[in-house]
């Protein structure tokens, strides 16, 4: 049930009280809008149809057994509308974008919810009164925003995805051990910021975060055989705790993950520095300096386990769907790029013709164009979304594809 917490102005934050968004009176409303801007009965049918569509002959459609919408994207979505329901006459501000997917966040500001940035600054935050409503996207927010947004007395809706809290509690259960988070995500993300914030929110724990494998075997090495400080830290600047010191700190650690990462990376992660510290304290001291706790999204390995699957049998290319700022929709795209033909768009206006495509590059990081990037003959091709991205999108890409192969949209009937 999501959470919602109202603070009087002279109280302090731990005397909030709960209110229940979830009322049939207001979720009934709310559902029926939210299917009206996100539902697709053509990917519903698709799915129910065995994933595939086709024109014989033509083109051929397979969708990813699992794709889009997971629970705590739709759970973010609904408690977004539900605030606005319940409170019509109120400012509502939203903590950067509910969810990585750019039509949905235009959408929720079409409601009238204003997007603030992730971490807002003084003046910002100085606006912000105990009549106001704050939403806390899915991905959570820093400690540090918390507290200044508490101290201005305003209500939270905090749609913080339940996977996410559950990374937390293992951080904090890291810093009560004196143990060093070690975080396998990226620094710049809105929740390995959060996450990171977490190791340091309860006692004096510290934090490393670890994007690759690369940079875990420099970290292994240091582990094994130390090095220079201060490259060290110069490496992992803006990725590190304050007064992180890798001589003290790597001596007991324990690995965490954004929840949106790839699975395989992750445990080739954790099983790197494991043997570093086996090798370095021996087996039978393994357990007083190296913890471990899977904290993959079910819904990301569910995506992820389904697009394997597909490539066993490859399409002749990939559409993967999604926000460009979306993790768990990258790696999508990472698992597609090293198979076969992988675009990965936004939206289906990024398909110009069958010579022209715009994709995300995610190497560049920037947006490309491909030229003849569908077959001019018969075709076979994959589609998957990421799981911030709502079924209506999906649909538009499938319809785009047939278009440009200049075909009707067939009957199911026939696939």
């Amino acid at each position: 049930m999501g959470r919602m917490t109202t603070d009087a102005p002279q109280a302090p934050a731990t005397t909030s009280t709960k209110i229940n968004l979830r009322r049939p009176d207001i979720m009934e409303a709310v559902q029926a809008q939210v299917l009206s801007h996100y539902r697709s009965e053509l990917v519903e049918r698709i799915r129910a149809n065995g994933h595939t569509i086709s024109a014989p002959g033509v083109l051929n459609v397979s969708l990813a057994k699992e794709f889009g919408f997971c629970y705590g994207v739709e759970r973010a979505i609904d408690l977004a509308y539900a605030a606005r329901k319940a409170f019509p006459d109120r400012r509502i501000f939203l903590l950067g974008e509910i969810i990585h997917n750019p039509e949905v966040n235009d959408q929720i500001r079409r409601l009238g919810i204003v997007t603030i940035a992730s971490r807002p600054g003084d003046e910002q935050i100085a606006d912000i009164g105990p009549e106001d409503i704050v939403i806390i996207p899915a991905f959570g927010t820093e400690v540090a925003t918390r507290q200044k947004m508490e101290a201005r007395g305003c209500t939270f809706v905090d749609t913080t995805c339940g996977d996410v809290m559950s990374v937390w509690k293992r951080v904090h259960q890291y810093s009560k051990e004196s143990v060093t988070s070690i975080i396998h995500g990226k620094a710049w993300h809105e929740e390995t910021l959060a996450t990171s914030s977490q190791a340091r929110a309860k006692g004096s724990g510290h934090y490393l975060v670890m994007f690759n494998l690369a940079e875990t075997d420099y970290v292994c090495n240091y582990i094994l055989h130390g090095g220079d400080k201060e490259a060290f830290l110069e490496k992992f600047k803006g990725a590190h705790s304050s007064g992180f010191d890798p001589d003290q700190h790597l001596l007991a650690i324990g690995v965490a993950n954004q929840t949106t990462m790839l699975r395989g990376e992750t445990e080739e992660v954790q099983r790197r520095l494991r043997a570093a510290m086996e090798k370095r304290f021996g087996t039978p001291e393994l357990p007083k300096h190296f913890r471990f706790f899977d904290t993959i999204c079910g819904a990301t390995q569910e995506r992820q386990d389904a697009l394997e699957k597909m490539l066993q049998t490859p399409p002749d290319l990939l559409i993967v769907i999604g926000g460009y700022n979306s993790s768990n929709t990258s790696h999508l795209a990472e698992m597609g790029e090293s198979k076969l033909p992988t675009f990965f768009v936004k939206n289906a206006g990024k398909m110009l013709s069958p010579q022209r495509i715009h994709h995300w590059d995610q190497h560049r990081r920037e947006e490309i164009e491909t030229p003849n990037w569908l077959p001019s003959g018969p075709a076979t091709v994959g589609v998957t979304a990421g799981a911030s991205c709502p079924n209506n999108l999906i649909e538009e890409v499938i319809v785009r594809l047939f278009e440009l192969k200049g075909v009707a949209l067939p009957a199911l009937a026939a696939a």
